[in-house]
């Protein structure tokens, strides 16, 4: 074992066990301790927050499967195969942060993680370790609250403003629109906060929407953060929202802007990015020149960075998970001549950081408008509720069922969306966290009447999505959610041979009857408009009282 890496493994044992002491800026609590070093710039990498702005129980998955060379690999290590790989001690708060395991016991014990008042305390006591440390943002932050819906992004914008975000890119934030997305940038965020995307051009001339990179001074170091937009946004989002923009990985597009930026002299680069771990993985291998890839959209907290040698040198590929849970820091320093780096990711648990004030008076500010509608119950639950995992959640079948009754379907179908927040059993379901689950600018809800071959052909296309041996031909999400239907599913077949024995109600899918399936989020464009999809959620909800769920409907994997 090299020195590196026993100093993390050290550092991570140090980790592993509870701690139960708050921790408040100047703590010397080994959670929130970086490691000394002199000499170095430093990027607090934040990604995929999801607009949540208080403090959260999320749920990590209990199924995330990988193929091809991803099989058995991080990020697609869940559970005890997580616990084993990184030898984190079962029930400690980092078995609890990144796993499934014994959810609502050590949720209860360790309580709730993320909020911007606790992250802006935790941003605060970085820096005070790292002087000139700068706040970098991955993305998904101005989408997946009421509160970010109804002020169309302007709630996320100004608390990133004051939590200190100088730099980010974007996923969601384009589902408020191309013109709700340049009065933000070119308003709200003008001269706080830099908007970049290498890989986002105009459908007519194929001109740079946004800035490709920007340079920023840190501790004396000059770094050049690259912005890498998610590229498949129009496949997976509706594309009439950003009709005149296109999207993708565009490789040479990034070892163009490489080039330009080694021209200017600058050593550290790093690729701000919301590919995905996968993709990321891929992509650095391929591109040389890239001191690390600061990673963001599949929601994946990795422990520990995951370094990928290319034929320049090698890349450090970083995740920092999701809703708030976690914070990176990303450390650059000089090593033998040479720019080196590493990586620390750390669990934000609310009750060790004590809530920074100014933060406080701001998200109350934001949400007392709708204070007295976010609060109102509709319901209680029996059972864990939670939406995160390659197929369905338990929160996802009360999304289906309501879709099921409210449209009276033999079929109902829901996104496989990874953002959303877990309620314990015994917690009341408020309008708040019915919107945390379908909070988006296109809820409307469908009915429509498919052949059984039209629903095969759809679940084969999605999970060719999902389970492509290629990371670069994986285009976002997971398996579509299912009610009323059931299906087996090889994840390692070729394309139109992962999905077989469907049934509805238990009976055969019949390639030529028809059905009536319903569903929410289209991403076609209609002249129709429809409910949306928490109306008939919350009607549900008061008609039901108390939920409980029998089961959660996964197919049989193969």
């Amino acid at each position: 074992m090299h020195r590196r890496e026993f100093l993390q493994a050290l550092a991570l044992a140090s980790m592993s066990g509870s701690l139960s002491a708050p921790v408040f800026a100047g703590n010397s609590s080994p959670l929130y301790r970086l490691p000394e070093r002199k000499r170095v710039a430093s990027l607090i990498h934040l990604t995929d927050c999801h607009a949540q702005l208080l403090p959260l129980h999320h749920r990590e998955p209990s199924i995330n499967i990988g193929v091809g060379e991803s099989a058995g690999r991080p990020p697609h290590l869940t559970g005890e195969a997580l616990l084993r790989y990184y030898g984190l001690r079962h029930g400690s708060r980092l078995a609890h942060a990144f796993t499934h395991l014994n959810f609502e016991e050590l949720a209860r014990r360790y309580g709730k993680m993320g909020g911007f008042a606790h992250l802006a305390t935790l941003v605060k006591l970085i820096q005070s370790q790292r002087p000139g440390a700068i706040l970098v943002d991955g993305g998904d932050s101005w989408q997946g609250s009421a509160t970010a819906l109804w002020t169309r992004g302007a709630d996320m914008v100004a608390a990133s403003k004051l939590l200190g975000v100088q730099v980010m890119t974007g996923h969601w934030e384009f589902t408020l629109g191309a013109e709700r997305v340049m009065d933000l940038i070119q308003g709200d965020m003008r001269g706080s906060i830099d908007f970049i995307a290498h890989n986002v051009f105009t459908r007519d001339f194929a001109d740079r929407v946004f800035p490709p990179f920007v340079i920023k001074e840190i501790a004396g170091m000059e770094v050049a953060i690259i912005g890498q937009a998610y590229p498949y946004t129009p496949i997976a989002n509706p594309q009439h929202l950003i009709p005149d923009w296109t999207f993708g990985i565009h490789e040479q597009s990034l070892r163009e802007t490489i080039a330009e930026v080694r021209r200017q002299g600058i050593a550290a680069i790093v690729l701000l990015s919301h590919n995905g771990v996968d993709v990321d993985l891929k992509l650095a291998g391929r591109i040389e020149g890239l001191t690390a890839i600061l990673g963001g959209h599949t929601h994946d907290p990795l422990p520990k960075p995951i370094r990928v040698k290319n034929s320049g040198g090698e890349t450090l590929v970083a995740n920092g998970g999701s809703n708030g849970k976690f914070i990176g820091v990303l450390d650059i320093f000089a090593r033998h001549g040479k720019t080196a780096c590493d990586y620390s990711l750390m669990p934000v648990f609310s009750n060790l950081l004590e809530p920074d004030a100014a933060m406080t008076a701001l998200v109350a500010r934001i949400r007392q408008p709708f204070e007295e509608s976010l609060a109102r119950v509709l319901a209680s639950t029996d059972d864990l509720l939670y939406r995160r995992g390659n197929f369905n959640g338990s929160f996802d079948e009360v999304i289906l069922e309501s879709l099921q009754q409210s449209q009276d379907a033999q079929i109902a179908l829901s996104p496989g969306f990874r953002w959303g927040t877990t309620l314990l059993p015994g917690s009341d379901i408020t309008v708040e966290d019915v919107m945390a689950q379908t909070a988006i600018t296109y809820p409307g809800v469908t009915l429509r009447s498919l052949t059984g071959g039209e629903i095969k052909d759809a679940l084969e296309d999605i999970a060719d999505n999902l389970f492509n041996p290629d990371p670069y031909y994986r285009q976002g999400g997971d398996m579509v959610r299912t009610r009323g239907l059931t299906y087996t599913c090889k994840p390692h077949a070729s394309i139109g041979q992962r999905i077989d024995d469907i049934r509805v109600n238990s009976n055969p899918v019949e390639a030529g009857k028809s059905y009536r399936v319903a569903g929410w989020a289209s991403v076609k464009e209609t002249n129709s408009p429809s409910a949306p999809v928490w109306e008939s959620l919350q009607i549900y909800l008061r008609n039901r009282k108390t939920i409980r769920i029998d089961s959660v409907n996964t197919p049989k994997l193969l």
